[in-house]
């Protein structure tokens, strides 16, 4: 078999690197593997450890969600508004270029109040009321930090593990670990949508699901929200059925030889991608149904939840990918930037997704599933606890970006339910207690899903390359 001097030295490298884990690649035997989520194509001896977590959904709000009007309550602000933030808790803070210059920084306290919810009395915004029915079932982590102060570079570092793009993504380490449940669907699935008004111009780039430099074949498939649910998926007319399985069947056989010739490994990816896309032929139409749905079940989603493309479709459309057995499925949500138009959009937002979110919930575990089910609730930065732009035009000011501290959460498998995490100082400005950085975050995911993250490397370029790069810990404060 001619190969690559490139495939040759990879392939080469990669056994020896497995073969000199020895008996410290992973303590689950065969057997065990596809009790524990394990799938077609997953790597030897994983997952490393029985896993809480089957699948993961990722509830991305793309922009930066603000922790101080949402997740992080400082009911006392309210008395210091427009107030000068001291410069004594500012020091240090690495801002955007929108307001690194400014000269005053008045505090600006939460837009709504907030409120206990459930038997624990976690504290959320009353703008998350369906959210927040099910707190009991949510560990808020209040204080996560990151690096970043701009999206693209923050969205990335939390999708990819560095904010330059080219590593793959979370997703994408998960399927090439774990390999694919689901018969007829892919098990890595992206979802995009934007607020109903349309405001935000924040873009999803495709590097957030991409694969990187490990196997094509594991990068996120994206659904689209309108026109065709994936591009070229359907075949052209006058082409049967019959006709498409005889066309691949040939296809695979010259793909094959080719292979046996060269030895590339994307001419494997080549081979499932046609396959793929043929099961999701049939499989994708079935899917989109959900007007079949039962009345009290689209009620959990609300008002927009028959509305393709909106962010309550997507939330019912995972927990369906996620019955079918798609194990990792990521919905971005963008709209939560903020500068300027914090006095009415910030509510609007809140309005588009906190009904399909805890929907989602509320929905998972009526059925028995949140119990091996993580979601995970995120965003690439919070928002500054002082105002950007005039004050005196309340149509025209809103918060900048804040990588420093902000609010994430999860729910469901493996998640100690009516927890907060981390503590914030006085102002939502600085981590006091229990830093998170976004490795930990990534870490953790990992964790629940049965994989130890300093564990699963792939060579690249001469080095072992994993996804929290040489950082990240376990967020064990929250784990059941």
């Amino acid at each position: 078999m001619n190969t690559t001097r490139r495939n040759f030295l990879r392939n080469s490298v990669a056994g020896l690197g497995l073969a000199g884990l020895g008996p410290f690649a992973g303590s689950l035997a065969a057997d065990e593997q596809a009790n524990w989520g394990a799938g077609t194509g997953a790597l030897k001896n994983l997952p490393h450890f029985a896993p809480k977590a089957k699948r993961v959904i990722i509830l991305w709000m793309g922009g930066g969600a603000s922790h101080v009007d949402l997740y992080d309550p400082k009911p006392h602000l309210e008395a210091m508004r427009f107030q000068e933030l001291p410069d004594s808790i500012r020091s240090g803070a690495r801002l955007s270029s929108m307001t690194a210059g400014y000269k005053s920084f008045p505090i600006l306290p939460a837009i709504k109040p907030f409120k206990k919810y459930g038997q624990s009395g976690t504290e959320m915004s009353e703008l998350l009321p369906h959210i927040g029915s099910m707190v009991d079932d949510i560990a808020v982590v209040r204080s996560m930090q990151t690096e970043a102060v701009n999206h693209s570079p923050g969205v990335t570092l939390s999708m990819t593990g560095s904010q330059v793009p080219g590593r793959p993504s979370l997703g994408s380490w998960l399927q090439y670990a774990l390999g694919v449940q689901a018969k007829n669907l892919p098990g890595y699935v992206v979802m995009t949508s934007t607020d109903s008004g349309r405001t935000c111009g924040q873009l999803f780039y495709e590097h957030y699901w991409s694969s990187g430099f490990i196997p094509s074949q594991h990068q996120g498939v994206r659904f689209r929200g309108e026109g065709e649910p994936v591009l070229y998926l359907n075949d052209p007319a006058g082409i049967s059925r019959d006709q498409k399985r005889d066309l691949l069947d040939d296809l695979g056989d010259l793909n094959r030889h080719r292979f046996q010739k060269m030895g590339d490994p994307e001419i494997e990816t080549r081979i499932a991608q046609f396959e793929m896309a043929y099961k999701m032929q049939g499989s994708v139409p079935d899917l989109l149904q959900v007007e079949n749905e039962p009345k009290h079940v689209l009620d959990l989603y609300g008002p927009d939840v028959l509305k393709r493309g909106s962010f309550a479709f997507h939330c019912l459309l995972a927990r369906r990918l996620a019955e079918r057995g798609t194990r990792c499925i990521q919905l971005m949500h963008s709209g939560w930037d903020q500068h300027n138009n914090w006095s009415h959009q910030l509510e609007n937002q809140c309005k588009d997704t906190d009904h399909g979110a805890g929907g989602l919930l509320k929905d998972l575990k009526q059925r028995g599933m949140l119990e091996d089910t993580l979601v995970v609730y995120a965003t690439e930065f919070g928002r500054t606890v002082f105002l950007q732009g005039d004050r005196n035009n309340p149509k025209g000011f809103g918060r900048d970006h804040f990588g420093r501290a902000y609010s994430v959460w999860f729910a469901g498998a493996g998640i100690k339910g009516g927890h907060v995490h981390g503590e914030t100082d006085e102002f939502a400005y600085n981590v006091v207690r229990d830093p998170v950085h976004v490795h930990d975050w990534q870490a953790t995911i990992m964790h629940l899903m049965g994989i130890d993250h300093e564990r699963l490397t792939y060579r690249y370029q001469g080095r072992q390359f994993r996804l929290t790069d040489v950082h990240g810990h376990v967020i064990k404060g929250i784990l059941s």
